[in-house]
Formats: structure tokens, C-alpha cells, sequence
């Protein structure tokens, strides 16, 4: 089993998302829960391609952190 960190981005129009560690691998949505849907299939697609062209498949190694800032 993978481990990837996914990032969503409030657009005009509902949500992007991205895995950092996985360069290309995209999707949007409506809504935050569509949107993380269509990532999960995008990743599945993404994986299957890299193994089916014999590559090397990434470790999720991108973390992510929240800071507070008071000014």
C-alpha cells in the first residue's frame, strides 16, 4: 500500500487537487469530496501507467504543516 499527500485548492468553481509526489497527477471538482474522488482515480491511472511502462513507482514523501502567524 501507497502513501501519497494530496493538496486542495479552492478555485472560482470548486477544488483542485494535486500529489506533490507524483508530478502530472491532477484532478478537480465541484466539491472538495468530488474532487478528492477524482484523485483517487487519477492516481490508480497514474500507477498503473508507470507499471505498465516498467518505471519505478514513488514513495510519498512529501508532509505538510500548518504554521500560525499573529501580526
Amino acid at each position: 500500500m501507497k502513501k501519497y499527500l494530496i493538496i486542495f485548492e479552492k478555485t472560482r468553481t470548486g477544488y483542485s487537487v494535486y500529489v506533490p509526489d507524483l508530478p502530472g497527477c491532477i484532478a478537480t471538482g465541484k466539491n472538495k469530496d468530488t474532487a478528492e474522488n477524482n484523485i483517487y482515480e487519477a492516481i490508480k491511472f497514474h500507477l498503473e501507467g508507470l507499471l505498465n511502462e516498467n518505471l519505478i513507482i514513488p514513495e510519498g514523501r512529501t508532509e505538510a504543516g500548518t504554521i500560525f502567524l499573529s501580526f
